[in-house]
């Protein structure tokens, strides 16, 4: 492996560097997405039941902990004296702010898939103008004049589409991730909603 980066050429530095920003960004989103999750269904039970039995005070004891859902239902039990339209606006205000959260830091991952690969095929073409160079200086076409400069472009080209890959793979795995927890986010609004609607017509 060591023998075909060094082959690769000057162009298989950037490349490494962006496959190593890309691997710590993708281990430190791992590492918050998964402290992320709170099973919503359950929590909204418990919320439920807390606010028939002990009130507000009560309920917000359920949302101590830092998570998206769990914010979400703290930010409507808080304004829940002020009225359901003002509940509703703190749950769109909330969930847009942990939204945002979720999604920091995708935006540079996405800038290591599509640099990755674009550095590879400049390798590709510097690579290949090399080449090109020695034809021209040996007045020949022999195979072992123009190797280097092929065998070159190919390493970037397969170097940077690898390292694309990878950090895709962790993208969408995020992505996936992500769209779990807007979807509790989204459906544990409109539960509480409903559930303070219920309180108030009782």
């Amino acid at each position: 492996m060591t023998e075909y980066f060094v082959k690769g050429g000057a162009f298989m530095w950037p490349i490494l560097i962006l496959f190593i920003i890309g691997i710590i960004i993708s281990l430190y989103k791992l590492f918050t997405l998964l402290g992320t999750g709170r099973n919503a269904g359950q929590l909204m039970s418990d919320v439920k039941k807390a606010l028939a039995t002990q009130g507000v005070d009560g309920a917000m004891k359920h949302v101590k902990g830092t998570k998206p859902v769990e914010e979400l239902v703290a930010a409507g039990l808080k304004n829940l004296k002020y009225g359901i339209d003002n509940v509703e606006k703190a749950l769109v205000n909330e969930g847009s702010m942990q939204v945002t959260y979720l999604w920091s830091g995708m935006i540079w991952l996405s800038t290591v898939v599509a640099l990755a690969p674009m550095l590879g095929f400049l390798g590709t073409v510097w690579g290949m103008v090399g080449a090109m160079d020695a034809i021209a200086a040996a007045n020949d076409i022999s195979p072992s004049i123009v190797a280097g400069g092929i065998s070159e472009a190919l390493l970037t080209t397969a170097f940077g589409l690898i390292v694309a890959i990878i950090i895709q793979t962790f993208q969408n795995v995020f992505q996936s991730i992500i769209d779990k927890r807007q979807m509790d986010m989204e459906e544990t609004s409109v539960a509480l909603v409903e559930t303070f609607v219920e309180m108030q017509t009782k």
